[in-house]
Formats: C-alpha cells, structure tokens, sequence
C-alpha cells in the first residue's frame, strides 16, 4: 500500500534564481497496520487537528509519542511543523523517520523519503533535499511524482541540465503531465535556451490553455526573449486567475523586474 505525500511542492523557479516553495496539499493518513492499526483514528483525528491549530496538533503529538503513539505520533508532530511554517524543524524529524522505516516500514520508506526531501526545500535547504529525494527514487524509480520533485530540487540547485533528465523520464511515464513540461521549461530558459522552453510552454497551454503556471512560464520565457508587453500581458492574466499561487509570485516579481526603471 503506497503512503501518498501529505504535502506536495509547488516551486517556480524565477528569472532572476529566487523561487518559493508552499504545501499545497492537506495531509493523508498513513497506511497504518499490524499493531499500528488500533491507532488510525487517533492519526487521523491528530492530523485533522494540524489543519485547524497545528501548535496544539504538535503538543497532542508530542503527548502521544511518549504515550507509545510511535510512527504516526512522530509523523503527525512533523506534519503540524510544516502546517505552522517552520519545515526547519520538521525535516530532521522526518529525516530520521525515513532512516527507521527503512529498517521497520520498507513499505513507508520512499515516501518518508520524499516527504523530508520536500520538507527540506520547503526550509530552504535544496541541498540536503536532493540526497533525500534521489534515495526515495532508489526505492521507487519510476515515480513520476518523485522524478518531478528531484527536479524541482535540481532547478532550485542550478542544475538545469540534471532536472531535465529527471522531466524527460517523467514525461517518457507520462506524456501529458503539465508540470513536467512547464519545469522543463524553466530549466531550458535557465539554460537561456527559449526556443525549446517555448516548446514546451505551448505543449503545456495546449493541456490546459489557462493553466497559471504554464502561463507565468510563458511570460518569463517572453521576457527573456525581449517581449515585454507579451511578458507583461501574460503574468497579468496569471494573476487575474490565481495571484495567490505560486505562479502569481512568480507573476508579481516578473511585472516588477520589467516595470521597475535602472538607475
């Protein structure tokens, strides 16, 4: 039984190399069984509580943990982490969960992988991510999922070329997945290569025409090729439909890196 991610990252990765991270998903139970089984509700309920007040959600993990509540104690007190802003403390946690499942839990082990390689990235340390992430893809090689996320990682990291062998194996599983194809995107433009980016800006929109990613990467790939009032047109548009993603802060410092006038 597969654990699915209890967060999942959106990253836009700018022009000028800043990029941001949020959780985007609400958390997922973990596949308890075996002795574990009896403690699923009060999982549940725990990370129901994340959501609403995630410092009391901790404190009842907390709790719990010393009680005996093991794995999903500790996983429910890293999730309340993520949920209250500080993935800092969370990703050693879940770091050292993944270390134990993967002597306990084998069944569980990519996934806590892939959740302390995001929980880093979601602190700012894409560098301890990437080794994070490339062992949940040992575990699980043809993970779309976990391919699409080592390359957010290796964009975050500079390492262009590298995110793009990670999206063409994603896409290669996957042929219509929009956020391979926007990320691929974003590495070729980082590349300063725009035609191909441009490709695969409109195979992107030919999946989904206002798709606000899509769209913020399409302004930033017209911007790089000195269309300004294309640039311009297209992160408006992204904000019109979602300002308060990702894609509409990638929007937002697009529009000021054009507007704002060089001394």
């Amino acid at each position: 039984m597969r654990l699915s991610l209890f967060f999942s990252v959106g990253l836009t990765v700018l022009a000028a190399g800043a990029w941001a991270a949020t959780p985007t998903k609400p958390p997922r139970a973990l596949p308890l069984g075996g002795a574990e089984a009896g403690t699923a509700a009060r999982y549940e309920y725990c990370l129901r509580l994340t959501a609403q007040d995630p410092l009391q959600a901790h404190e009842t993990a907390r709790t719990w943990a010393e009680q005996g509540g093991g794995l999903a104690a500790r996983h429910c007190a890293a999730v309340a982490m993520i949920r209250y802003g500080r993935p800092d403390y969370a990703a050693p946690d879940l770091e050292q969960l993944a270390v134990e499942a993967a002597a306990k839990r084998p069944d569980l082990a990519p996934d806590l992988y892939a959740q302390a390689a995001q929980a880093w990235l979601l602190a700012r340390d894409a560098t301890r991510a990437l080794p994070l992430q490339t062992e949940a893809l040992k575990r699980r090689p043809r993970d779309v999922e976990f391919l699409i996320d080592r390359a957010i990682i290796r964009l975050a990291l500079k390492q262009s070329w590298e995110a793009i062998d990670d999206l063409n194996s994603a896409l290669e599983f996957s042929p219509r997945r929009l956020e391979a194809l926007v990320y691929r995107a974003s590495a070729y433009r980082q590349l300063g290569t725009a035609d191909l980016a441009e490709e695969d800006v409109a195979r992107a929109l030919k999946l989904r025409p206002e798709a606000p990613d899509a769209l913020a990467e399409r302004g930033a790939v017209k911007a790089l090729k000195g269309d300004k009032p294309g640039a311009r047109a297209d992160w408006l548009r992204v904000l019109s439909l979602d300002p308060e993603s990702a894609a509409g802060d990638q929007a937002r410092a697009g529009l000021e890196s054009i507007d704002v006038k060089k001394p």
